[in-house]
């Protein structure tokens, strides 16, 4: 069985939706400097075009994958980008911080649905015997996007302004919808399943008050806000977890995540993904603020660390299917670590040669950890619950994230000179703890070790 006609069109979709919405996040990422210089605002108050986004994915990134369970994959995910694409244009129109980063949070909502309905989509387009091939294309432009597009980002910056990152995604999206539309199969429409409303809002907000506690760390004086809205967020959260407790097919999936394995897997991922969105965010400030870097400069020295995870990748992938999980990711976060310690000890007027090799040591380090350690999560489930565990990695993931935007703030804020290579410093820290609970998973099944 292979796939062909109406099938190459469905695949061509969801890869391009997937660079799309990865390419939004790095080219943000690499424009920060220029948005808070033309909207007249710091780096600290900057980075909430980063931290809205995070904040909506984190917010509906589970009920969306229940809900595309539930009402159907194709219909959700077209609902989705539709969705990106009008958001897009409302950043592009918007005039000040405020009401940029309250479009970039309608944005995360159609970035989340992109996001955690991929994997389910890709297992209707491919036959079971090629879906390995079709989630390595996925990965394949994913690393792609994230080489080009700091590169691309730095040269539309520097020719037009920023607005016009985001008006590039309205053909993309209009493009998606039409061909989307006579291409994704139409599986699993409805599973007879209800959506649990109350869990819903159990989950929106625990993980909706628990980031905005970060933020409020990062951006306020004082510890009462924080603090209070820290221990909202920790009762919700509670009550999610007393909520989900005994249902056959939870939204949040506690059982997974009492057994050792798995708990570790998705604690990993989350280390891992504070201390590189941590850097991503705070590179762009450092390379033009401390290292006197043009914004073209600045992305084209992010090359060598995307370029350097697309070529390792597929090596990483191969070494985990005959190395142990946890010692092999554990090296790959050393090397990653590594990377970001030497950055952040890198002098004023070092050359291109040696920003470049540093980036480069962070792509493969990051290369050598990602492929087992997303492999991991699944394996770390039952079949019949990867879905389960596909959506509790996503969650991780931007965890982990939002949490690394909200340190990168608190750092802009708390030290305007030494913040940003004091962030590098607590990113490789980040590496470090996920050194550790990759460490402390324990032995892989050998059945599970050789899948794939």
């Amino acid at each position: 069985m292979t796939v062909h006609g109406r099938g190459r069109l469905a695949a061509f979709t969801v890869g391009l939706a997937v660079t799309m919405s990865v390419l939004d996040g790095v080219m943000l990422n690499i424009a920060l400097p220029s948005i808070a210089g033309q909207l007249g605002v710091g780096p600290a108050e900057a980075i909430w075009v980063v931290n809205a986004y995070q904040l909506a994915v984190a917010l509906v990134l589970l009920p969306i994958g229940k809900a595309a369970d539930i009402y159907g994959h194709a219909r959700l995910y077209l609902g989705c980008i539709a969705l990106f694409g009008v958001a897009s244009f409302g950043c592009a129109m918007a005039d000040d911080l405020w009401s940029l980063a309250a479009w970039r949070f309608v944005q995360g909502c159609g970035g989340a649905g992109i996001m955690g309905v991929t994997n389910a989509m890709l297992r209707f387009v491919y036959p079971p015997e090629k879906l390995s091939r079709g989630i390595s294309v996925n990965s394949l432009l994913v690393a792609l996007a994230l080489a080009g597009g700091p590169s691309f980002a730095s040269l539309v910056v520097s020719l037009t302004n920023w607005r016009w990152l985001f008006i590039v995604n309205l053909p993309v999206t209009l493009l998606l919808l039409v061909i989307g539309i006579a291409s994704l199969p139409k599986a699993a429409e409805r599973n007879g399943e209800r959506l649990d409303a109350l869990s819903v809002v159990l989950s929106m907000a625990t993980f909706g008050l628990v980031l905005l506690a970060l933020d409020a760390v990062a951006h306020r004086d004082g510890a009462a806000v924080p603090l209070a809205l820290g221990i909202s967020g920790l009762a919700a959260g509670v009550l999610l977890v007393w909520r989900q407790t005994g249902m056959a097919m939870p939204l949040l999936p506690v059982d997974l995540l009492r057994t050792r394995r798995f708990g570790l897997s998705v604690g990993t991922v989350f280390a891992a993904s504070a201390a590189q969105l941590l850097a991503y965010v705070v590179l762009p400030f450092h390379f033009q603020q401390d290292l006197g870097r043009t914004q073209i400069e600045t992305g084209l020295l992010f090359l060598p660390w995307p370029l350097m995870l697309a070529a390792v990748a597929p090596f990483g992938g191969w070494l985990g299917n005959r190395i142990e999980t946890g010692p092999l990711c554990a090296i790959g976060l050393a090397i990653f670590g590594s990377g970001l310690l030497s950055l952040a000890l890198i002098q004023p007027g070092a050359g291109v040669w040696d920003i470049a090799w540093r980036m480069g040591l962070c792509g493969f380090g990051y290369g050598i950890f990602q492929p087992p350690s997303s492999k991991a999560v699944i394996l770390a489930s039952p079949i019949e619950r990867s879905g389960s565990a596909s959506v509790m990695g996503a969650t991780a993931r931007v965890l982990g994230q939002a949490s690394g935007a909200a340190v990168a703030a608190l750092m802009f804020r708390l030290l305007p000179a030494e913040g940003r290579v004091v962030a590098l410093l607590v990113a490789a820290l980040f590496a470090a703890a996920g050194i550790v609970t990759s460490l402390s998973r324990g032995p892989q099944p050998l059945a599970a070790r050789s899948t794939g």
